[in-house]
């Protein structure tokens, strides 16, 4: 008659090689999914749709914020200028 202890290490291994045959078979389905390929079929349409919208990353937004700013002051400063030297053939 087999130990007790014997027995529960034999059942223990067979669960351990049950949970990694299972594991296994799991992540080789998971590999062979259509959601694999949906999932890429995806990120390319968005991608391409992306594409067609002519966006600008953020930190092109940036920049172009900040030239469209001192641009603002360059012409607030002309529009000054321009006031004060029609004021000035006025006279």
């Amino acid at each position: 008659m087999q130990k007790p202890s014997q027995t529960f290490e034999q059942i223990r291994e067979q669960m351990q090689t049950i949970a990694s045959d299972m594991q296994n078979k799991i992540g080789d389905a998971i590999r062979q999914s259509p959601a694999k390929d949906l999932e890429k079929n995806i990120r390319s349409m968005m991608t391409q749709g992306f594409q067609k919208m002519d966006l600008v990353t953020r930190e092109e937004f940036d920049v172009q914020a900040k030239v469209l700013s001192k641009t603002r002051e360059k012409l607030e400063a002309l529009e000054q200028k321009v006031a004060l030297l029609e004021k000035q053939n006025h006279s």
